[in-house]
């Protein structure tokens, strides 16, 4: 019992020591520091303010199975059919077409990427947020909301491709 009476004696003079007094001075703003975190070696250094959403770099092929495509100078009619059925069903409950949504707007996306970094976002979302600090910026941009890997083989892929050139 003794022992008892002592320890809850010694946790009450912690607990008094911890809860001191605190001042809070009312200043002309607010105010707050903090001290950023290094950023990663491996993380791209941004020259300017521009959102990954809008930024534009059509040389990045980002990583994956597509390293280089062949594009006609207009859609292709049927692939773009099947395209946009499986973008309907797959894709539009968080891209929407001229409007921020839970991920991008993607209409004039082939204005601000390869079309081989399309495709390789679109067969494998999680290789690029890895290994691509384009698609890191943009998960970063969207709250860390990762875009689903849907499970889209190659000609689907380049079917919703085909349907994303006929919005620009």
């Amino acid at each position: 019992m003794r022992k008892h009476l002592q320890i809850v004696t010694l946790l009450l003079a912690f607990i008094a020591l911890g809860c001191g007094e605190k001042v809070e001075t009312r200043g002309d703003g607010f105010s707050i520091n903090r001290r950023s975190a290094k950023p990663a070696a491996d993380a791209p250094v941004r020259l300017s303010g521009t959102p990954a959403s809008r930024r534009v770099d059509l040389a990045n092929k980002g990583v994956g199975p597509v390293k280089t495509i062949e594009l006609s100078e207009t859609p292709d009619p049927d692939l773009s059919r099947k395209g946009e059925r499986l973008y309907n069903r797959m894709c539009l409950a968080c891209h929407r077409i001229g409007k921020k949504s839970i991920g991008p707007a993607l209409n004039d996306i082939l204005d601000r990427r390869s079309p081989e970094w399309v495709m390789n976002m679109t067969l494998d979302p999680e290789r690029m947020v890895r290994e691509d600090s384009l698609a890191r910026d943009l998960f970063r941009e969207y709250n860390g909301s990762p875009m689903a890997n849907q499970g889209l083989n190659r000609e689907q892929a380049r079917g919703i491709l085909e349907y994303l050139r006929t919005l620009e």
